[in-house]
């Protein structure tokens, strides 16, 4: 599996492999390890609240879910980004979050992921 990079206006904050997805929805996603030490669910909702990004949270399970977030990019194992109709974050400090990148226009998702297509195609038989 490739290594994906993740990107919040422009700086890395961590990597991804986009290890799931829904493929007829040209969607991919997967677990973020970051770069950085602080609480992901501080600084989501630091930069949300900065930024005016809508988003829901629950402070005593330190959990939040963005709406898309214009500055966050994916960049491929070349550094070309994965173009889509945004990126958002969801999960919580105890149990990790996700980048989830939906809208993926086909045919660059089948030439990005094949794999993903390929396990679709498999299961739907």
């Amino acid at each position: 599996m490739k290594t994906y990079q993740i990107l919040l206006d422009k700086t890395i904050i961590g990597t991804t492999l986009l290890e799931k997805a829904d493929p007829p929805m040209g969607v991919v996603f997967g677990a973020i390890q970051f770069s950085f030490k602080e609480s992901a669910y501080d600084y989501f909702l630091s930069y949300c609240l900065q930024n005016n990004v809508d988003s829901t949270n629950y402070p005593e399970a330190k959990n939040i879910s963005t709406r898309i977030i214009p500055g966050l990019v994916v960049l491929d194992d070349t550094g070309k980004e994965i173009k889509s109709d945004g990126c958002y974050i969801e999960g919580m400090d105890k149990e990790g979050f996700e980048i989830i990148i939906p809208g993926i226009p086909y045919p660059f998702y089948e030439v990005e992921f094949p794999h993903h297509v390929k396990d679709y195609k498999n299961r739907s038989q």
